[in-house]
């Protein structure tokens, strides 16, 4: 039995030698050995391999319809009067002081049950569906067994991501944490060896006394800018794993925590944030104002909060590479220790990051209109889909006034006003709850 432990013990020191000659002590100077550039490579290889071999199978192979790159179903982008002058053409009125018309309601039939089956917000809250498989297990819901190859080939890749990756990763990230503790800094973010990214215009980087806003996907988000600098966060109050490394942190920095249901800690929280942003002298805001995950597909209203307590604005747009592995949190569906496990046994963490130019509000622009500038500008560098509607929406229900603004945009077909003169905000898109009846 103690020759076993010997045995045991002898090849972990071995192990915990590679890792640290190898991985740790030349990421602490700053200097890659090439190690993840070739496994990337080769990774890239094996998945476009993949890739050619699922779409000679489905050729060869009858397959069922596939899903519409759009989404379950296809939707028309015309406006609610286009659509339903549409459905007048055999009974012929004029919209702009027209009556009732009982086709009328096929539109908001039409509408509704499109939304039940896929509106614009839920989908946001669900993994990023891909085109073709990417070995992991965790593959997309058009993938079906194509070869006695492909397989194998897939079995190995869950040998490689739970016996070798998996027991590195964990091994690293052990040897950081016990080395931050102490005031050590790892300068070299492939020690990590999992996550890989592309710094873009990096002469736009926040400025000490600045706030960075950034689309928010995945907690890693603040590992992937902090590697590029440093930040002050502000966030949620989170329970669990989060907890304990939101209040370690606090102990270095003085980040900014809120319980968001409380109004006063809200009020004393925006006050610091001023305080912080008038001394030139600390380190510049991250915050995330969408409030919650997406996707990697879109970006999501931007609580305006953020952009009322005055200040220059560093925009940052962050897009994940679902090539490699699935970058977006479900927090509904997944604990901390849940998606850190499924984080650890990815391909790759893969991302682009773009700084994009400082923006400052305008003479006589809101903070809305202020917030919704940055949001555009972000969902345009990074590919995402700009949307207006409230992240929020992943626990709570439609707000009033959205029901109210549909309303009021069919009543104006019918009484003949302009619906744009009634308010200041664009009316979102349709969802399940924000039917006008």
């Amino acid at each position: 039995m103690e020759g076993a432990w010997d045995i045991a013990f002898l090849l972990f020191q071995v192990w915990l030698s590679i890792v640290v000659g190898l991985i740790v002590l030349p990421a602490m100077f700053g200097v890659s050995l090439g190690f993840t550039d070739i496994y990337i490579k080769v990774l890239v290889k094996t998945l476009e391999w993949a890739t050619l071999r699922i779409q000679r199978g489905q050729k060869e192979q009858p397959t069922l319809p596939l899903q519409s790159a759009s989404g379950i179903i296809e939707k028309d982008d015309g406006s609610m009067e286009e659509e339903i002058g549409e459905l007048r053409r055999s009974h012929p009125k004029n919209l702009a002081g027209g009556d009732f018309t009982l086709c009328d309601a096929f539109y908001f039939c039409k509408k509704g049950i499109e939304n039940i089956v896929e509106d614009q917000v839920t989908q946001r809250f669900t993994s990023e569906e891909l085109a073709s498989w990417n070995l992991l297990t965790r593959t997309n819901s058009n993938f079906r067994y194509i070869s006695v190859r492909l397989t194998i080939i897939w079995g190995l890749g869950v040998f490689i991501r739970y016996c070798i990756l998996l027991p590195l990763r964990i091994t690293l990230a052990v040897i950081g944490l016990s080395w931050l503790v102490i005031g050590t800094t790892l300068s070299n973010d492939r020690c990590f060896l999992y996550l890989s990214h592309g710094m873009h215009n990096r002469e736009n980087r926040p400025k000490k006394g600045g706030i960075c806003v950034a689309n928010h996907t995945s907690p890693i988000d603040i590992v992937i800018l902090a590697n590029d600098g440093c930040y002050a966060m502000v966030g949620q109050v989170h329970g669990g794993l989060m907890g304990v490394i939101q209040r370690s942190m606090v102990r270095s920095c003085p980040h900014v925590w809120f319980e968001r249901s409380e109004m006063k800690d809200r009020h004393a929280t925006a006050k610091r944030l001023k305080d912080h942003i008038a001394d030139k002298t600390k380190l510049p805001i991250l915050i995330f104002p969408e409030g919650t995950c997406i996707n990697n597909t879109s970006v999501m209203m931007f609580k305006k909060g953020s952009f009322e307590i005055g200040g220059t604005i560093y925009p940052v747009a962050i897009k994940y590479d679902p090539q490699f592995g699935d970058a977006f949190w479900n927090s509904a569906k997944y604990n901390m220790v849940s998606y850190i496990l499924r984080m650890m046994t990815s391909w790759a963490i893969v991302c682009n990051v773009w700084y994009l130019p400082p923006m400052t509000r305008q003479d006589g622009e809101d903070a809305v209109h202020f917030a919704n500038r940055v949001k555009s500008a972000i969902a345009q560098q990074g590919g995402l889909v700009d949307l207006s509607w409230d992240g929020g929406l992943k626990r709570e229900k439609v707000k009033e006034s959205f029901k109210e603004e549909q309303q009021k945009m069919y009543s104006s077909m019918i009484v003949g006003l302009d619906c744009h003169e009634t308010s200041p905000n664009p009316v979102p898109p349709f969802s399940p709850t924000s039917l006008p009846v």
